[in-house]
């Protein structure tokens, strides 16, 4: 799979390598330096850089890096490595860099085009102090800043909020480009699932849903009525976790806890005739969690949950220390609802007992509960949400990026997977700050129907091809791929293999 030509690429080069290329040129040809975001690719900026080349011999295009993209705190709509090949793409366009610095005052100053080319709107109103200490620099070395004519000013920004476009695949494909991923190496990760054996250790949920029709507002007070039409039963929490762990053809093992109750004895029902090998400990003290969910017209109405979250006692503690201690399996789950089995204490006892060279990962979905993924430590994966990085970190303000290079460098994993919702998730690996240690995919949902249960599709499909292939870029690339599955249908239904590997097919094909 190649989305750009060798021709291309050969045009995307670092600075160093420039320095020496244009060093014979300079005597006989002019250098023109356009720099920006470029996110997307307007008619605004095929008229800079056409204007650009008209004034010189050899134009060089540099575009900001992601980590210095601070316009929105998602960062760029469209990472680096994509707006560099997309402007090397453009025949006016000679060569193109990634500039890892927040200004383009140091490359100016190495590099030392003939004309420094910025927009109309940089000449507009006086020059603003920027772009006076990118002059300075220009006239030491005795170049020339030029600015572009343009009675249309064009933004990037304003053109994706009216229409975004939709790119989710374009750069999905460029990822695994860049990554030296195929479709080819993706299936055959799938394809292996069925070597790997997880012990997976969490608290289970049963979900209902009431399907009703709305029959309108009571006469004397401003109340709903509705009519129950239908309902279903999922297995949820960590439950879900279990069924897709072996639907997608693992071995495994699940440790959890539920109620003396008809709602415990109906979740180990369902999790015999799912064939799912189960440590299923009762605990006397506690109901079996239930949440219930009223939908109408494909809208949530309302949630209404029986749960009790005190902490495992004692001796339920000690029964899962030992499962953990004894069990033998490539990875071990924690995934934490908080409604009982995970705690600051437990999640450090439990952890001791995981044996040496077992794949460890960590998943905190917690809605309404205070969950920590900071008590997570020195795991091999760890999967937050935004909220949850957010509360844990007590920060509100910062970009994405940044959020999770924190979480990622207090928690000490060696990979950190932030779930954004429908903006998709960012990797973060090594320094997490550097280019290319950290990377986004956007949500792969084609028809979304209901996001619940999205992540425990990830949890699972993430885990099984980290164990799998070593590679987190797969990783994660499978689990986002497994969590949009799994938003196309109404409920909590666990996806399977033959599932994951038609969605690959499909998009390769596409």
């Amino acid at each position: 799979m190649k989305t750009f030509s060798k021709k291309i690429k050969k045009k995307i080069v670092d600075l160093n390598f420039l320095i020496k290329k244009l060093q014979p040129l300079r005597k006989k040809k002019k250098i023109a330096l356009c720099h920006g975001t470029f996110d997307i690719v307007h008619p605004g900026h095929i008229r800079h850089l056409t204007y650009s080349k008209k004034k010189a011999d050899i134009l060089i295009a540099s575009v900001t890096s992601d980590k210095h993209v601070t316009k929105s705190k998602d960062g760029p709509y469209v990472p680096e490595y994509l707006r560099a090949n997309n402007l090397a793409s453009l025949e006016m366009v000679d060569y193109v860099l990634v500039d890892y610095n927040f200004t383009p005052l140091k490359l100016l100053s190495k590099l030392k085009p003939n004309y420094f080319v910025k927009g109309f709107e940089y000449s507009t109103n006086g020059i603003n102090p920027n772009t006076k200490e990118e002059i300075k620099v220009i006239n030491n070395y005795g170049g020339e800043i030029l600015f572009s004519p343009g009675d249309i000013i064009y933004s990037s920004s304003a053109l994706q909020r009216v229409n975004k476009p939709k790119l989710d695949y374009e750069k999905l494909i460029s990822l695994m480009d860049f990554e030296n991923v195929t479709f080819e190496d993706l299936k055959d990760v799938v394809n292996k699932y069925h070597k790997v054996k997880i012990h997976l250790i969490g608290d289970t949920i049963f979900d209902k849903y009431n399907y009703c029709s709305v029959l309108g507002q009571t006469t004397k007070t401003p109340t709903f009525s509705v009519k129950k039409d239908k309902e279903e039963f999922f297995l949820g929490g960590a439950g879900i976790v279990a069924k897709h762990l072996k639907k997608l053809g693992s071995n495994v093992i699940f440790t959890t806890v539920v109620g003396n109750d008809k709602l415990g004895k109906k979740v180990i029902s369902e999790l015999k005739k799912n064939k799912i090998k189960t440590n299923c400990l009762i605990d006397d003290s506690r109901s079996t969690t239930l949440k219930e969910r009223f939908w109408a017209e494909n809208h949530k109405l309302l949630q209404v949950d029986i749960v009790d979250n005190h902490i495992i006692s004692k001796n339920i503690e000690n029964k899962i220390s030992k499962i953990v201690s004894n069990t033998r399996s490539d990875g071990v789950i924690f995934s934490d609802f908080r409604h009982g089995i995970f705690n600051h204490e437990t999640i450090k006892l439990f952890s001791k007992k995981i044996r040496k060279g077992v794949c460890k990962v960590a998943d905190s979905q917690v809605s309404n509960r205070w969950g920590n993924i900071l008590d997570f430590k020195n795991f091999n994966l760890i999967l937050p949400n935004e909220k949850e990085a957010r509360f844990s970190l007590g920060d509100q303000d910062s970009a994405v990026r940044q959020l999770g290079t924190k979480a990622y460098k207090f928690t000490k994993s060696k990979y950190l997977i932030l779930k954004l919702g429908k903006r998709g998730t960012l990797t973060f690996r090594k320094s997490a700050v550097i280019p290319r240690d950290f990377f986004p995919i956007e949500s792969l949902v084609k028809n979304f129907e209901d996001g619940l249960g999205a992540g425990d599709a990830m949890l699972a499909a993430s885990t099984l091809s980290l164990v799998v292939s070593k590679n987190i870029t797969i990783s994660s690339i499978l689990g986002s791929l497994a969590a949009g599955l799994v938003c196309e249908t109404k409920g909590n239904h666990p996806i399977n293999k033959k599932m994951l590997l038609n969605r690959i097919s499909e998009i390769s094909k596409n």
